[in-house]
């Protein structure tokens, strides 16, 4: 066993005690950092972290059960006492009642040892923390400070002050913050803790060589699953073809699966990342009648846009297809028969909202209302944005057609169902065991739940369209597959499209993990209706795993509108001479893994100039240029010393933090631990002062040799844990440092190595960033921030159209010799309507007076 203890903290004085009582063997080793509690390594690789929990388990090792008394005393400590402590009028309470029995003979007689102060639990640490309140307590506390084994624990803890130190360190200690203020700050769980053991082990692995076989980097493609490798079948969501993406479409799908899927190719894993547009439905046809062009070539147009802005953002498909081909026809058309045969298709007549203006039923994402669920005045006509629930079109309050705004009508059509609720079962069944295995973001989880809770209903997968996958049963021949039935089978017909061997990812569940990427609005399709229509279909098709969905991204405090120009669009990016690798590395420091979050130009402006200028470049640039300038661009000889080995421990730990949480998709987490590695660096580098050193003695001159080596492999490292977020930066970094390829595949395996041994030529070394200025970023963010109209403008927009139409009427009125009262109360709503556009302009609404004729 091995007790991990730190100097200062007295938490760690109780355990020391006991285990000085109870004579177990077990090592004693110290951290270097100093954490909340010591941890107790027992025999089968648990850990312990209760001090009270540690003292019981020492006692019991040696034959002394823990007698009732002890229990209950132990259970006061634990649910009254701790729990309370953050409660300062409750605690004083507590304890007065307690401190009163310290004073009763039963307690005087059970704190005579040691071991029944630690039986007992005796929290010492917790109970002294009020000693301020009650004059009983310092007699209690002289007694524990009495009992050897506390004064030899006090010594090793309490740094030679003994126990009298601990009351004045005690004192000192600022009041516990209410919960509620604890809510309202980051809390950083993962705190960094190195004990001896981990240094030897960092300063052994550092000694160690690179593999001797570099990772391949070049794919060979096709790439297909391989026996004996970790096949990873990533996707990201479709986007529609017809739509440029803006910075919230291209952090929800596509840029974080590239992050993940570039880190999975350097960990070793075989992974085939593939995308494409979703070319088919209302929303094409719509785009096409607006540029008069055909959908075909509307779908060519805009493929060719969304390619060219994820090039520039650097995203590293291994395929980019698209949804209007012939495999997508024989692939969902395959799937619906499998469908039809197993009696997982029903057919019903249905209401469909149908625009007389625009000539055409309307598909849901063409038709807004309000939800009828929530209230939420722009719901859609397939699902809320607000409140989730699934909707039927029909089912919207005062709905209106997106194209035209007219009120559309009510007209009846018969159309084909996927059976969802004889599905149910086997869905249940499917999501207790992927969601319990896989990773799945908390909102994929409870976006699913609350559909399954609230019943599956049958789902319409046929549409009156023309445009789209037709459907192929002689009763419905003119009509064609609903887009969410037919969408996410384009990752199938992508993959067919991308190798004749597709079946080998999407029909091989034993051997392939799939990845869904998207953001929460297209959770429900991913992970009910799309693995319904798979699971009916009954041709062992591989099933997501796990489903990475991210909150939405917002643009500064508003919505993007492409229409009021509002927001950065991809194909916009570019344009701001800003490089993709600072846009990939600012979306992703914001992504909004947990809750919504927003991209804010002078938050932007503050990550690049302190985290990427001030942290990041300027370590990685001070330590290649030591190297240049002091040892003529050799790395030099390093000699560690017990600082420099702490260091490459906290940089290890940060390394298996990375890892870590990379392998559960938590990038923006992941994230930070490369700019924790950097700010050790930049505090190492500034303690030790090479520029100072290299000018003295030999020793020092060493010393600064040393310091400079340890941080050009850091660099070093830094370099590979930013290739999946920063690929242009990390290269330029492996460039500079004329680093071996072969570090990459080490390094990402969990073991930080001297990449760069002594004797080693750097290249040549200059600035990765520049500096966002605030006039550069002002201009930015008014040439993005759209013209929002005006009060009066929206007024007067809506009050002119109506007035010429009421003089019209009045004018066709006087025409025709209608009445006289008719008359009147036209002219009585035109001089209305006029009053209202005055107003709205700005002018006087009153009449201007007529000059009175001369007499």
């Amino acid at each position: 066993m091995e007790l991990f203890v730190s100097e200062g903290n007295p938490h760690c004085l109780k355990v020391l005690s006991a285990l000085e009582v109870t004579g177990v063997q077990c090592r004693v080793v110290p951290f270097l950092s100093r954490p909340a509690l010591p941890a107790l390594l027992l025999p089968s690789g648990e850990y312990l972290f209760s001090p009270n929990a540690i003292c019981r388990y020492l006692f019991e090792v040696n034959g002394q059960e823990s007698s009732e008394h002890s229990n209950q005393w132990l259970e006061w400590d634990a649910t009254d006492l701790q729990v309370s402590s953050n409660k300062i009028k409750t605690c004083f309470s507590i304890l007065c009642t307690v401190l009163s029995l310290f004073s009763t003979p039963s307690y005087t007689n059970c704190s005579d040892s040691a071991s029944a102060c630690c039986q007992k639990g005796h929290k010492s640490i917790e109970l002294h923390v009020f000693s301020s309140y009650s004059p009983k307590d310092s007699a209690w506390f002289d007694r524990v400070a009495a009992i050897h084994s506390c004064q030899s624990a006090a010594q090793k803890v309490l740094q030679g002050k003994g126990l009298q130190g601990l009351k004045s360190y005690l004192q000192r200690q600022p009041a516990p913050q209410s919960s509620q203020c604890r809510d309202t700050e980051p809390c950083n769980i993962n705190l960094c803790v190195v004990s001896e053991k981990d240094v030897e082990a960092a300063a052994l692995t550092w000694s160690k060589n690179l593999n001797a076989d570099p990772l391949a980097t070049d794919k060979r493609h096709p790439i297909l699953p391989q026996e004996g490798k970790r096949n990873v079948l990533v996707t990201s969501a479709l986007p529609y073809v017809n739509n440029v993406p803006h910075l919230g479409n291209i952090i929800g799908c596509v840029l974080s699966a590239d992050v993940f899927s570039r880190y999975g190719r350097l960990r070793g894993w075989n992974l085939l990342y593939i995308c494409g547009t979703d070319e088919y439905g209302t929303a094409t046809e719509n785009k096409a009648r607006e540029e008069g062009l055909t959908p075909q070539r509307i779908c060519d147009k805009y493929h060719a846009v969304h390619s060219s802005i994820y090039d520039w953002f650097q995203i590293d498909f291994d395929f980019f297809g698209r949804t209007t081909t012939q495999k997508q026809t024989e692939i969902a058309q395959d799937i619906f028969w499998r469908l039809h045969k197993n009696e997982f298709l029903v057919e019903d007549t249905v209401d469909q909202l149908r625009c007389e203006a625009c000539q055409r039923f309307l598909a849901d994402r063409f038709v807004e209302g309000i939800c009828p669920y929530c209230r939420y005045p722009e719901a859609r006509g397939d699902q809320c944005d607000k409140c989730g629930r699934l909707i039927n079109a029909v089912e919207l309050k005062e709905p209106q057609c997106k194209v035209c705004k007219q009120t559309p009508v009510i007209r009846s059509s018969k159309h084909l169902f996927l059976d969802l609720p004889k599905l149910e079962t086997q869905l249940e069944e499917w999501l207790e065991e992927t969601t319990s295995t896989g990773d799945w973001t908390a909102n994929a989880k409870q976006i699913t739940r609350s559909w399954v809770r609230d019943g599956l209903k049958p789902r319409c997968i046929t549409r009156d369209l023309q445009w789209g996958t037709p459907v192929p049963h002689p009763d419905f021949k003119e009509k064609v597959f609903y887009v969410w039935f037919d969408a996410p089978i384009g990752y199938l017909s992508i993959t067919a499209n991308y190798t004749d061997k597709w079946e080998k990812w999407w029909k091989n569940p034993h051997q392939v993990e799939l990845y869904n990427f998207m953001a929460k609005d297209n959770v429900p399709f991913h992970s009910v209706v799309f693995p319904c229509s798979l699971l009916g279909a009954k041709d062992n098709y591989t099933l997501v795993n796990h489903l990475i969905a991210t909150e939405y991204l917002n643009y500064e405090d508003t919505k993007f509108s492409k229409s009021r120009g509002v927001g950065v669009f991809g194909d916009m990016a570019k344009d701001t001479g800003i490089p993709s690798d600072v846009w990939r590395f600012y979306l992703l420091y914001v992504r909004p893994e947990g809750q919504d979050s927003a991209f804010s130009w002078a938050d932007m402006a503050l990550k690049n100039n302190s985290e990427l200028l001030n942290n990041l470049g300027n370590f990685i640039n001070r330590a290649g240029m030591f190297v240049t300038k002091f040892f003529e661009g050799c790395v030099p000889v390093m000699e560690l010393q017990q600082e420099d080995k702490k260091l490459l421990a906290v940089v290890g730990w940060e390394l298996q933090q990375y890892i870590q949480l990379m392998d559960r998709v938590k990038i923006r987490d992941a994230l930070k631990h490369i700019l924790n590695i950097s700010r050790h660096g930049n505090q190492y580098i500034q303690v030790n002062e090479p520029w100072k050193k290299i000018k003295g003695e030999d020793t020092e001159r060493q010393r600064a040799g040393t310091v400079t080596g340890v941080s050009v492999n850091i660099s070093c490292l830094l370099s590979v844990m930013l290739l999946p977020y920063m690929p242009t930066v990390s290269q330029t970094i492996r460039d500079q440092l004329n680093a071996p390829q072969s570090c990459i595949s080490t390094m990402l395996h969990g073991t930080f190595v001297c990449a760069l041994k002594a004797g080693h030529r750097i290249g040549t070394v200059s600035p990765l960033f520049q500096k966002l200025e605030v006039d550069q970023i002002e201009a930015l963010k008014k040439r993005f921030g759209g013209q929002q109209p005006s009060a009066c403008h929206c007024a007067s927009s809506r009050c002119g159209p109506r007035e010429s139409q009421a003089g019209d009427k009045v004018r066709e009125l006087k025409a025709q010799k209608a009445e006289k009262a008719v008359i009147t109360a036209e002219v009585a709503k035109l001089l209305d309507l006029k009053k209202q556009l005055a107003l709205a302009e700005g002018k006087s609404s009153e009449p201007v007076p007529q000059k009175g004729k001369k007499k």
